[in-house]
């Protein structure tokens, strides 16, 4: 078993092209031994977002803090602490700060890939 906190886990840039404002902290993968699932800490700051991208996993995230917004092809959808997204496979998706304070939220994927990190 590991037990640990997130604020000792070193966030980093995220610097794919079409990422403004976006850091990253891997709390739980590689560093853990986790062979199944990967948990990623995303701090995105005001005026900052994810970049719109799809990938062939799904992936689910919960948010924490602040005032965010969750981009897909067909429209845009608000969201907050306490709220959840499912995100499908190959759905075309971006994550962005709508508020004036640091938007974070936890994201899982599957282990085996590498996506935003």
């Amino acid at each position: 078993m590991k037990v640990g906190s997130w604020k000792d886990v070193a966030g980093k840039a995220v610097t794919e092209a079409g990422a403004d404002g976006v850091a990253i902290r891997v709390l739980m993968g590689d560093n853990v031994g986790a062979t199944n699932f990967t948990l990623r800490h995303f701090e995105v700051a005001p005026g900052g977002h994810t970049p719109f991208h799809a990938h062939p996993w799904e992936h689910e995230v919960f948010v924490l803090s602040g005032k965010g917004r969750v981009k897909r092809k067909d429209g845009e959808t608000d969201i907050g602490p306490g709220s959840f997204v499912f995100v499908p496979p190959d759905e075309e998706h971006a994550f962005a700060n709508a508020g004036s304070g640091t938007f974070s939220f936890l994201c899982a994927i599957p282990a085996t890939k590498a996506c935003l990190r």
